[in-house]
């Protein structure tokens, strides 16, 4: 097959300016520039990436009316459920908030009220569901902060102000479209964080559901700090040791490593590579990724393609709650444990995809498809497991 290149002619003046302004060579100069990075300071920052270049949380759309309702919650008492998705990227969401939670309450006289909850992909399917938001309810739940999910909820969001919970959306998926006839409105929840929303001035719109809980993470240690939560002397959450679930989640959901993106991700991989959390180390060793007695450095590959499948792996064949626990857990054996058994049910997963996939390409090859003259082939066979067909069908 041959192929044809395109090759960016180029552009000898502006690599001779970058060049000069961040002393690199033409060469890295003109791989910036093929990357859209035209202006000294957005490639500098690409380069070496920063947290002080991180955003101001507070210019996402209604991040201050959601801190200001956390808040209340906490000083009230009030039971706050964290409510994920099942994918990496909502299992590390969810862990990051939890693990917030109980940091600052560890802060203050009495224990902040906190639950969580990730649905069965089997049994409930994806976001909010009215049977789960009963049993929060019944469950004493006041509020519900939904992490990598919530912005197409619409009817459940509406069925859980009905039976008195407050819900707050942090979400990164695309809002609805009022000219799709699906879903058409907004969900009515207490306050929506989500980048993409319509007249939200939050500059970079591209993060992961753990990227903007991050953002409210940040946010709502700012408005802890202004409401007195520590003295002048006391120890303040160091929220850089939690840029390793950040990056957890942010490579697995696959959104482009640029901008805020980038920097979390640099600092998360380190974060990975010399990581005490227990979750986090028994999940490297069980992947072969080092150990404590040798740490192996982690890379976006690393993440891709070893740790976040036997997260991914539990919440497609059994409980993604399982990802929040290893995640969350402050006990070594504990952690091993869990570890070990996401690994069994990534090999699980392995298998199965490779017998679906085996028997899928024989029917394609025995069966007359003319596939030349159609543009997708739709294939179903009983007991092919709903959590792994998607997979095979990207193959």
């Amino acid at each position: 097959m041959k192929k044809r290149w395109i090759v960016n002619a180029p552009d000898i003046e502006l690599q001779g300016l970058l060049g000069r302004e961040l002393r690199i060579s033409p060469l890295t100069a003109q791989l910036l520039i093929n990357r859209g990075l035209r202006c000294s300071s957005e490639a500098f920052s690409f380069l070496s990436p920063s947290l002080k270049d991180l955003h101001d949380p507070f210019t996402m759309k209604d991040m201050d009316k959601a801190a200001q309702r956390i808040v209340k919650a906490i000083k009230e008492q009030e039971k706050i459920t964290v409510y994920g998705d099942y994918d990496v990227d909502g299992v590390a969401a969810t862990a990051l908030l939890c693990l917030f939670l109980k940091e600052i309450s560890l802060g203050i006289s009495d224990s902040i009220r906190f639950d969580y909850y990730i649905p069965e992909r089997m049994k409930e399917g994806y976001g909010l569901n009215n049977n789960a938001l009963k049993h929060l309810s019944g469950s004493g739940t006041k509020l519900v902060i939904t992490t990598d999910c919530g912005i197409a909820n619409y009817d459940e969001i509406n069925f859980a102000r009905g039976i008195g919970l407050d819900v707050i959306v942090t979400d990164h998926h695309e809002p609805p479209d009022p000219s799709s006839g699906r879903a058409p409105r907004l969900p009515p929840a207490y306050a929506i964080l989500n980048p993409k929303q319509t007249n939200c001035p939050f500059p970079f719109k591209e993060l992961a559901g753990v990227g903007v809980v991050f953002n409210l993470i940040i946010a709502l240690r700012a408005k802890l700090l202004g409401c007195g939560m520590w003295d002048a002397g006391g120890a303040k959450p160091n929220l850089k040791k939690y840029t390793d679930i950040v990056a957890l989640g942010t490579i697995a959901d696959m959104v482009p490593l640029q901008g805020e993106n980038r920097i979390l991700v640099k600092y998360g991989l380190d974060e990975l590579t010399f990581s005490k959390r227990p979750g986090i180390k028994a999940l490297k060793e069980v992947s072969g990724l080092g150990t404590d007695l040798k740490s192996v450095p982690i890379k976006t590959g690393s993440v891709g393609f070893q740790l976040a499948p036997r997260i991914n792996a539990a919440g497609r064949l059994t409980k993604a709650s399982m990802g929040v626990k290893l995640l969350i857990t402050e006990d070594d054996k504990e952690a091993m444990d869990i570890a070990r058994e996401l690994d069994r049910e990534n090999i699980d997963r392995q298998r199965l995809e490779k017998d679906i996939l085996s028997e899928a390409m024989e029917t394609v090859e025995t069966e007359d498809f003319e596939i030349d003259k159609k543009r997708a082939i739709v294939l179903a066979k009983e007991g092919w497991h709903p959590g792994v067909i998607g997979i095979v069908a990207s193959r």
